[in-house]
């Protein structure tokens, strides 16, 4: 083979390995972020769907129309929906579904509820994971989050409204007592309501977790309105 002959092989292979490097590239920023916000508002609205379904079941139990009564209620069933979180310091648009469970199918489809702690509201650790870049960028700003904001989450029959107590921990994956009833390394010495957000850090890696930590502030009823945080 040529001289010629070897350079323009070489630079055809540059040009292919260029070319699936770019695609690869677009299809981790770009393509993944649109499935993922689409299968986000899937879990919303399929949220919003059976909420107004159980509340009309409810509404006409109590008014004796024959339908039995129907308490909402929230259900915790691996890799599906059961609240919506906002986090008005990501903008007040920044809506995304709390899942069961932390499985990598389910962290593409929105955030993940760890197993094993606490429930919504409960007294002890809610403890929920996200993506901070690909699959929607969930919690791209998470490094943003300062003492005194809010994380509002519902579930369809009550605002449960938290409030971060320290900008973000940085830490080790395997730190696992972060997400412990009384977390470990969050400054909080006795049992509480608290939440507990995690994702990775740096940016674009997975060496690290960044975590954030809140306390439950106050709730009120869906039927009263949105809490005072989500109101421009």
């Amino acid at each position: 083979m040529s001289v010629r002959a070897l350079v323009r092989t070489v630079s055809e292979l540059c040009i292919t390995v260029g070319t699936v490097i770019v695609l690869f590239v677009v299809y981790v920023l770009f393509w993944t972020g649109v499935k993922a916000d689409r299968a986000m508002d899937h879990q919303i609205d399929r949220l919003q769907d059976q909420w107004a379904e159980q509340s009309l079941a409810a509404r006409d139990g109590k008014s004796g129309r024959g339908a039995p009564l129907l308490a909402l209620h929230t259900k915790y069933e691996d890799g599906k929906p059961f609240a919506v979180m906002y986090i008005p310091r990501f903008g007040f648009t920044w809506n995304k579904p709390v899942l069961q469970g932390t499985a990598t199918g389910t962290l593409k489809k929105g955030l993940g509820h760890y197993a094993r702690t606490a429930q919504l509201g409960q007294k002890g650790n809610f403890a929920v994971a996200g993506h901070r870049r690909t699959y929607g960028d969930p919690f791209k700003d998470f490094p943003e989050l300062r003492p005194g904001d809010a994380v509002v989450l519902t579930d369809g029959t009550t605002w449960f409204t938290y409030r971060i107590d320290r900008k973000p921990y940085r830490t080790l994956p395997a730190d696992i007592g972060v997400i412990d009833p009384v977390p470990r390394g969050s400054g909080y010495r006795e049992p509480g309501r608290y939440l507990t957000l995690t994702t990775c850090e740096p940016e674009w890696g997975h060496s690290h977790r960044l975590i954030a930590w809140a306390h439950l502030d106050a709730t009120q009823p869906v039927e009263a309105g949105k809490p005072e945080a989500l109101r421009r």
